[in-house]
This record gives structure tokens, C-alpha cells and sequence, in this order.
């Protein structure tokens, strides 16, 4: 962990993480209020598939820009280091969805100004917070298992 804070190669490499990170977000954030407003979905289920398609995302943009360097290992492990590590993250998540969300759309629901629009906001709340705490255990867990062929800059 200390080599991410310390040598400035690997603080571009966390940036850009965090990069192709927004972008998986704005996919994560995209799908799940698409498939809850439209198709209904329970916002647990929504929110594991929206999970999925943020994850293919990532790995594509980890692969080409974040970490180019790190062709040396197959597509198809890496892609399964990747899918681990990622299902790990979803391990995580799901609990802060299902346990979360129900207390702050109460909180929310107790505001009178914001009513009518409680559960959105719970929702994309709750997703927000969701998505901070698994992106800090994706970015090390892939950094040191994932990309472990890249050498830590130093």
C-alpha cells in the first residue's frame, strides 16, 4: 500500500483506476436506475446486475489503459483474477445495499421536503457509498494479485 502512496507512477495508476472507476460508475449507476424504473427490478438484483456490467467495463479499460503492461498474463485468467476479486467486491456490496438502503430511505422518508423522491435518492445514495468502499478493495486486491506481473514503480 505504501508504494501507491509513495512513488508518483503508482498514484497515476490509482487515478487512472479511479478513472475507468467513474466510468464503470456512471454504467453501474445507469443500468440500475434503468432497470428499476423501467423493468421494476428489485433494487438488490438490479443493483448485482448493474454490478456485472460495470465490472466487464473496468476490466476492459484496467486492461488497455490503467495497467497496458500487463498483457503478460492470458486474457482469460486475468479476466478470472479479475471476476474473483470483483465477486469478492460483490460479497461486500450486496449486504450495504439490502441494510443499508432501508435505513437511509427512512431517514429520508422523514425530511417532508424531499417525499416524493425518498427512494430515488436512497437508491443512488446507498449505490454511491457501495461503490467507495468496494473500489478501495478492487483497486488493492488487483493491484497486488491481478496486475502483480506490473512492477511496482519505484
Amino acid at each position: 500500500m505504501t508504494a501507491v502512496l509513495k512513488h508518483p507512477a503508482e498514484r497515476t495508476r490509482f487515478v487512472k483506476f479511479a478513472i475507468v472507476g467513474a466510468i464503470g460508475a456512471v454504467i453501474d449507476f445507469a443500468v440500475m436506475n434503468l432497470l428499476v424504473a423501467l423493468a421494476h427490478a428489485p433494487f438488490v438484483v438490479a443493483g448485482t446486475v448493474s454490478f456485472v456490467c460495470a465490472v466487464i467495463s473496468n476490466f476492459t479499460w484496467n486492461r488497455i489503459w490503467t495497467y497496458p503492461e500487463s498483457r503478460s498474463k492470458p486474457l482469460m485468467g486475468q479476466l478470472g483474477q479479475f471476476s474473483l476479486v470483483n465477486a469478492a467486491g460483490l460479497l461486500i456490496r450486496i449486504p450495504i445495499l439490502k441494510y443499508l438502503e432501508p435505513a437511509l430511505d427512512q431517514l429520508i422518508t422523514d425530511l417532508p421536503v424531499i417525499t416524493n423522491y425518498h427512494q430515488f435518492i436512497s437508491h443512488n445514495a446507498t449505490l454511491a457509498f457501495a461503490i467507495c468502499v468496494v473500489m478501495l478493495w478492487n483497486f488493492f486486491v488487483n493491484r497486488y494479485w491481478t496486475y502483480n506481473d506490473v512492477e511496482i514503480a519505484g
